[in-house]
């Protein structure tokens, strides 16, 4: 895939840091900045004393909106100082609707930025979150704080399961895996001859890659009562990696959410800048 816009969200609250980072990766591959601005409005007073907090709530939800036109603004000029061309655009949304403005946002650009500065506006973070992986089809690039990540990868790790997400995952990045020098699949607790994995875990994606002009090893890793998450971040650290790619949400949400998961472990505690898609 050849990514020639990457988005970034933003809400009230000044992230420019996630902003700036968005455009050091298009000055890097020569692509469009879209900046999506987002404001979620309170939701309306409910029960008994409803009637007599609506006034606060009307009165917030017209501040809210002065602050949505204003921090538009401030982000306008900073997006044309910037040595990258941009465009930014603003929605104010009902909170249960805020994944769905931000997924059709999505749906034109190559990139999503998931910066650490949004994690501050815990709301926000969420609905990029699902609006982004389960509205768009457009793969996200989660970087963690105080990493610069490139999309010029010299190491990648690709964590493999043998999913649909996994391997949406693999060709969304796929420029990016065949430009790096060194290209490593990370299998945990594979098994052999089973339809999943087949005869040889990972030899099927590395021929792949390899007819591509990738430069790939297939690392098949123990658990051995460790969490595949923490396998995963351990390898990627282990081989220097500058980029992990894998798949989102394999399982449902809701069992996410209850029981933990690989996507949930890695959202809370990336490694290295990871690109997941869905």
């Amino acid at each position: 895939m050849t990514i020639k816009t990457i988005l970034a969200v933003t809400g009230l609250e000044a992230n420019d840091d996630d902003l700036r980072r968005a455009a050091e990766l298009c000055g890097e591959i020569d692509a469009h900045l879209s900046v999506f601005v987002l404001a979620v409005a309170a939701p309306p007073p409910a029960g008994e004393y409803a009637a007599m907090a609506s006034d606060v709530w009307a009165r917030e939800r017209k501040e809210d909106v002065e602050r949505l036109d204003a921090r538009t603004e401030a982000v306008s000029k900073l997006v044309a100082a910037l040595p990258v061309p941009g465009d930014v655009a603003s929605d104010y949304v009902e909170q249960a609707w805020a994944d769905d403005a931000i997924g059709r946002r999505a749906r034109y650009a190559d990139l999503v930025l998931a910066g650490p500065g949004l994690q501050d506006n815990p709301i926000l973070w969420d609905k990029m979150l699902e609006g982004v992986l389960f509205s768009s089809g457009t793969p996200l690039l989660l970087v963690p704080q105080g990493v610069t990540p490139s999309l010029r990868p010299e190491r990648v790790t690709v964590a493999w399961d043998a999913r649909p997400e996994a391997s949406r995952a693999v060709r969304a990045a796929l420029d990016l895996i065949v430009g790096a020098k060194e290209v490593s699949l990370a299998l945990v607790d594979p098994v052999a001859g089973n339809a999943v994995y087949g005869e040889e875990p990972g030899a099927d994606l590395a021929t792949y890659l390899s007819r591509h002009g990738a430069k790939v090893t297939v690392d098949r890793l123990p658990s051995q009562g460790r969490s595949v998450a923490d396998i995963l971040r351990r390898h990627a650290t282990d081989k220097d990696a500058e980029l992990m790619v894998m798949g989102a949400y394999g399982h449902s949400r809701l069992r996410e959410r209850l029981f933990g998961g690989v996507t949930k472990s890695m959202l809370e505690q990336p490694p290295v800048p990871v690109l997941m898609a869905r």
